[in-house]
């Protein structure tokens, strides 16, 4: 069967300078083991399947695939999902806004200047164990007193929190292979245009890889580091300069407290896929 199908570029204006992600549009009927023999197929760090949704106050719903295993929430298939839905012609119920629903449930995701999603809460949160936090330093090829701070900041993913003295200690980071998925920040000097610099390092089998730019890692970073006082919103994080791309992920708090996670997106392959 032939379903609608784009891959698009998240957290950048410009194509090619961000996290690609495949989106099938029309994903409805297909198996479990349909959506993962694709989604290892495509060889991107996630892809997508847009389906009906079940909850009455969603929009659609969206299920999430590494190439080997499925996300409850991941942060750069949720705008480019919402992204290439809204290119397909869905109508969402609200005009400002478009409530997705996913393993972790609803998000809703803010039509302004950019989508931006709401942070999800945290699964997983409080320090790191010595164990944990000593791994972590092994794989980072870094001094444990060169970590500044570590948390859990779990919130689908899986991601352990580390905080660097700086930008600069976060680009020089050659990662190990490791068990953990680590989410590396690094502040940029007063004045800089972004306010740190973000790496996320995950395992797929034995190898680790580097994610080009992580919408959840962002969020959940953002949670720690505006709860901890070390940073104010709005603030943009940079992430990608190793790999070549040039992430943009845009952090906005509302008046309740809720963090919001923004990033552009551009097609870059639109068309059908037979599956």
């Amino acid at each position: 069967m032939r379903r609608r199908f784009a891959e698009v570029d998240v957290f950048t204006e410009v194509p090619y300078r961000g996290n690609p992600l495949a989106v099938v549009i029309d994903g409805d009927g297909l198996t479990d083991d349909e959506m993962q023999r694709f989604a290892n197929w495509t060889n991107f760090s996630e892809t997508t399947f847009v389906l009906p949704p079940t909850s009455a106050d969603a929009d659609y719903r969206v299920r999430i695939f590494t190439t080997s295993t499925e996300l409850p929430f991941a942060g750069h298939p949720t705008i480019g999902t919402c992204h290439a839905w809204l290119e397909a012609g869905g109508t969402p119920t609200s005009p400002g806004a478009v409530v997705q629903e996913c393993g972790v449930g609803l998000v809703r995701i803010d039509r302004g200047d950019r989508l931006a999603f709401a942070a999800p809460p945290l699964l997983r949160g409080g320090p790191l164990d010595l164990d944990t936090l000593a791994e972590a330093a092994r794989a980072l090829g870094v001094p444990p007193d060169a970590i500044v701070d570590s948390a859990w900041i779990d919130n689908g993913p899986g991601w352990a929190g580390i905080l660097l003295r700086s930008a600069d200690d976060v680009l020089a980071i050659d990662v190990a292979n490791t068990a953990l998925k680590l989410g590396v920040i690094g502040p940029y000097p007063d004045g800089h245009d972004f306010a740190y610099e973000v790496r996320g390092f995950f395992p797929d089998g034995a190898i680790t890889f580097e994610d080009p730019v992580t919408g959840s890692l962002n969020a959940s970073a953002a949670q720690w580091l505006i709860e901890s006082g070390r940073v104010t919103a709005p603030y943009v994080a940079s992430q990608g300069a190793r790999l070549g791309r040039a992430g943009r992920v845009h952090i906005a708090t509302d008046p309740s407290g809720q963090v919001w996670v923004g990033g552009d997106a551009v097609t870059c392959v639109a068309g059908t896929v037979e599956l």
